[in-house]
This record gives C-alpha cells, structure tokens and sequence, in this order.
C-alpha cells in the first residue's frame, strides 16, 4: 500500500524557518530528525515527516498559491493553542481558531516563509 512519506516546504531563511518548527514541532510531541543536503526532516506525530528545504534548482523558495499542510490533533484545545504559539513564533494569522461547519475546529496561519498550514481536531472523533 502506498503512503505519503514526507512533504517539503520551501525556505529563504533556513536557520529562521528551522527555529519555527523546531518549536512547533516540539509543541506537537514531534522533533527534528536528521538533515538533507538541503534541509532539515521533522516527524510530527505518526503520519508523513515534514522536510523544511531550500530549493533543490538554487532559486528562491514560493509558497503555493492554493497549497497547504494540515497537521491534524489530539485535542480540540490544541488547534487555538498552537495556532497562537505560531503567531508568537513569527507566523501570521490565516483563519482564526473555531468551528468549521460539521467539519471540526480549524486554524490557519502562514509559517516565517508564507507557507499556509492548517491545524484542526476533526469533529468525527
């Protein structure tokens, strides 16, 4: 059966968006793995490892437009939770922490490099 392994996220400021996740990461019980020769591999939690990166081609790093790592939770009260300790970290606010129709409670935020990444506790738990 195939999986998703790892997704890369850009970066300009390397040594800016590895503190970043260093200490999200560390909120989410994970921690930094091992580097690349280009990166640095987070595991948070049990699912795909994140690898914060610069570009492989020497150009500068974009965020997506239309892309976005959601990181799921244990616990409703993390997703206002880290979202606010991504604010703190330098990230800006992309959706307010609170209930998403049937969906669950969401929050949104972009990383130090304008990445988009989503923290939710889904509502079917």
């Amino acid at each position: 059966m195939a999986q998703i392994g790892y997704v890369c996220l850009g970066a300009n400021d390397f040594d800016r968006a590895c503190a970043f996740y260093d200490a999200l990461s560390a909120e989410l019980g994970g921690k930094r793995l091992f580097p690349t020769p280009h990166g640095q591999m987070y595991r948070i939690g049990s699912g795909p490892m994140l690898m914060v990166t610069r570009p492989y081609d020497g150009g500068e790093a974009h965020p997506g437009n239309g892309t976005m790592l959601a990181i799921q939770v244990d616990a409703k009260d993390d997703v206002a939770r880290l979202h606010d300790k991504a604010l703190a970290l330098g990230g800006a606010c992309e959706g307010k922490p609170g209930p998403r129709g049937a969906f669950g409670d969401f929050a949104y935020f972009r990383d130090t490099e304008g990445n988009k990444i989503a923290v939710f506790f889904p509502a079917a738990r």
